[in-house]
């Protein structure tokens, strides 16, 4: 599965891409026809000194798009929340898809 990381206003590290593509391959674990999925991560509140982490996720399947966005203080646990977030929409679209 190919995982599009991009960052906007800085450069992450290593270690939190590493991180991120560990915990998207899992992701197919949940929905086995996954086309593309896009991870952004943003700050924002750049004038002040306390800066939001913002992580967006985009999963693409077919006939079906799923999109979360979280917000908090540090990157590992806006991510935490979306694809935690994410599971809960793939599984139950996939559990509507079978029923």
């Amino acid at each position: 599965m190919n995982v599009n990381i991009q960052t906007v206003n800085f450069n992450a590290d290593r270690k939190l891409i590493e991180a991120i593509n560990h915990k998207m391959d899992k992701l197919a674990t949940f929905h086995d026809r996954i086309i593309g999925t896009d991870v952004y991560l943003k700050l924002d509140n750049i004038v002040h000194n306390i800066k939001d982490k913002i992580v967006e996720i985009r999963v693409q399947v077919p006939r079906h798009s799923f999109f979360v966005k979280t917000t908090s203080k540090s990157f590992e646990e806006s991510f935490e929340n979306a694809f935690d977030s994410l599971v809960n929409q793939v599984k139950r679209r996939k559990e509507k898809m079978i029923a």
